[in-house]
């Protein structure tokens, strides 16, 4: 629907203030040289940071927790607000979306928490070094699954309204605003494209999510073993991921059933019975995070399983960078070509 207004910092600072009995509200926060998501309050609200790219946990774990008791989930009847998901996060919970509202097969656990949630979105306004959304045809500013985004420019907030949900709590709590100007829009779109540029700029020679679909497909087996060499199975990449949801049922006593996050990276994940394990070699197991995000995900559901986040690269214990690869295999098929 997007409608726009802007309104001064101190004004939107004091409205989080107010509404703190009503919402719990989560933003991102620096915490040394990292951005986290932590819960508002009065005496914090003024450092909330904005529009930085994504803060270090994705957008995911507020609608899936870790590990929870699927037979008694933890409920809260009190409403949310998550602010600060960047453009990537948004788009990655297509996916999860998919999944999980399935009209046959809905987790009431995940429809309840994203009905409850009013997601703010944030524009990015700069890059860091992994981020490659605009090679997989996102934006560096929301455009799918907020209900509001903010942009800060000149200690004003800029209100872009993007659906009913986003609406309703503008009118019902958003007071003292004004519409956006012809140049305050202007300088918004500047912003946005200068981002775009540094993006396509520093992405340079990374096939897009089509060909890197193609380039997998395609690929020998010795460039995945050569680089899940230094791959120590930790799964950072998969738990760290917006659109990763493989998960894990365990079953203990009292009828207690508890759903864990759980990843393809970790050894065992395809064991079956007589011990059997196709994805027991690590090569093997590293390539298989590639097909399931590129090749077989793409068959089965419309949303893209990989946003171009980064995190994978920057959580990466044994530093793999998958645009590297996928770089190498870009090359490789340009060469022979």
């Amino acid at each position: 629907m997007d409608s726009y207004y802007t309104l001064p910092k101190s004004n939107w600072d004091a409205l989080l203030s107010s509404i703190l009995s009503d919402y719990d509200i989560y933003a991102p926060f620096r915490f040394d040289d990292t951005t986290e998501y932590s819960v508002v309050n009065e005496k914090n609200v003024n450092d909330i940071i904005y529009n930085q790219p994504k803060p270090s946990s994705p957008l995911k774990t507020f609608f899936l927790p870790v590990k929870e008791n699927v037979i008694n989930p933890v409920k809260s009847d009190k409403k949310r607000i998550v602010m600060g998901a960047p453009s990537c996060d948004l788009s990655g919970l297509s996916i999860l979306d998919e999944i999980y509202l399935d009209k046959d097969y809905i987790d009431p656990n995940y429809s309840r928490r994203r009905e409850n949630t009013l997601l703010i979105g944030f524009d990015c306004h700069t890059t860091q070094e992994y981020c490659h959304c605009t090679a997989y045809g996102f934006k560096s500013y929301p455009e799918e699954n907020a209900d509001i985004v903010i942009s800060l420019i000149d200690n004003k907030i800029l209100l872009n309204i993007k659906s009913e949900k986003g609406e309703r709590f503008r009118s019902s709590w958003v007071n003292s605003y004004e519409r956006i100007t012809d140049k305050e829009f202007s300088t918004l779109s500047d912003i946005h494209n200068a981002v775009r540029e540094m993006l396509i700029n520093k992405n340079a020679g990374l096939p897009d999510y089509e060909q890197t679909s193609k380039l997998i497909k395609e690929s020998d087996e010795d460039i995945w073993q050569r680089y899940a060499d230094t791959c120590v199975s930790c799964g950072a990449c998969s738990a760290i991921c917006p659109t990763c949801s493989c998960f894990l049922f365990i079953e203990r006593p009292e009828f207690e059933k508890v759903r864990s996050i759980d990843t393809c990276q970790y050894p065992g994940f395809e064991r079956v019975a007589a011990g059997e394990d196709p994805l027991r070699p690590l090569p093997k197991r590293f390539q298989n995070r590639y097909m399931c995000k590129y090749v077989w995900k793409p068959e089965k559901f419309e949303p893209k399983a990989c946003t171009g986040c980064g995190r994978c690269i920057e959580a990466c214990i044994g530093e793999i960078n998958k645009n590297d690869l996928f770089r190498e295999l870009n090359k490789k098929e340009t060469v022979t070509i």
